[in-house]
């Protein structure tokens, strides 16, 4: 009883908000989604990762483990769902980097941050950054048939990354005044990238769930067993590794269907993925969560 009340109080938040989201547009009330991705990707998100990196307390040789231990469990990710793909025998540019790529910013950072409180969120922020930096990639080279290595700098998520990096590496800290407002600016991340995701998802349109079902559910089997292999081979400890396969088993992010939209391929499959992987998350995640915690 203690244990499902609390997956109850950390997963509830998020659900709550993507709901605002989701019924806010059904209400018929005008969300400009573009407008607020912009603000939370080249803005809030930025900050929220600087200020993370800064000021965390974790050693930064168990950074470095996580960050490999990332690299580790995409990499198994990627082989497991390009298994997945061709004995589906389904189109690899469409599906492969949406199974990979999961919504660790709408919902790992919440997710990890309820969970485990700031030590949580300071893991999850190097998962996310090494997310980034993969699906920027790799992620618009298989959508897209080819990607520039310039595009991850000029990414204002992934600057951030490196210099906070660096602030952490240095013992660096930016005056308090400033810090106080880039947290300030950080904050409103969380909350606001869950409202979009609600109303990303209310306006999905989308057809043949039997496969995105599917799809989501062999997903989210492969991603937790991958990241706990990556975990146990990197030895982190049991809250790096409760946050590595939180992140690595977020459902299917909506910017997947965005970069279907954007380069051309079949947007609907891509979409059908989003919305069955975020509709069986309200199941797998807290499953996920009494597992690890």
């Amino acid at each position: 009883m203690n244990l499902a009340l609390t997956v109850l109080n950390i997963t509830a938040p998020v659900f709550i908000l993507a709901s605002v989201g989701f019924t806010w547009v059904k209400l018929g009330f005008e969300y400009r989604v573009e407008f607020v991705t912009r603000l939370a990707m080249t803005l809030s998100v930025p900050c929220l990762i600087f200020v993370a990196l800064m000021r965390t307390d974790v050693d930064p040789s168990a950074l470095a483990a996580l960050s490999l231990a990332s690299l580790a469990a995409y990499a198994l990710v990627a082989v497991g769902c390009f298994i997945l793909v061709k004995l589906a025998r389904l189109s690899v540019p469409m599906f492969l980097a949406p199974l990979i790529f999961g919504n660790t910013g709408n919902l790992g950072l919440p997710l990890a941050l309820f969970a485990f409180g700031e030590a949580g969120l300071d893991y999850a922020v190097v998962i996310f950054a090494v997310m980034l930096i993969l699906s920027f990639t790799i992620g618009i080279w298989l959508v897209s048939g080819g990607g520039s290595p310039v595009k991850v700098l000029k990414e204002p998520s992934v600057a951030a990354t490196i210099l906070g990096g660096l602030f952490l590496w240095q013992g660096w800290e930016t005056p308090q005044f400033l810090t106080n407002a880039l947290e300030l600016i950080g904050q409103m991340a969380i909350p606001v990238m869950l409202i979009t995701l609600g109303v990303a998802v209310a306006r999905l349109e989308t057809k043949a769930m039997t496969q995105a079902v599917f799809l989501s559910v062999a997903k989210a089997a492969i991603c937790v067993a991958s990241a706990w292999y990556a975990a146990q081979w990197f030895g982190l400890n049991p809250v790096a590794t409760a946050v590595l396969i939180l992140q690595v088993a977020t459902p299917v992010a909506v910017t997947s269907y965005m970069l279907a939209e954007k380069y051309g391929t079949d947007a609907q499959p891509v979409a059908g993925l989003v919305v069955a992987s975020t509709l069986l998350s309200v199941i797998t995640l807290p499953l996920i969560l009494a597992f690890v915690i």
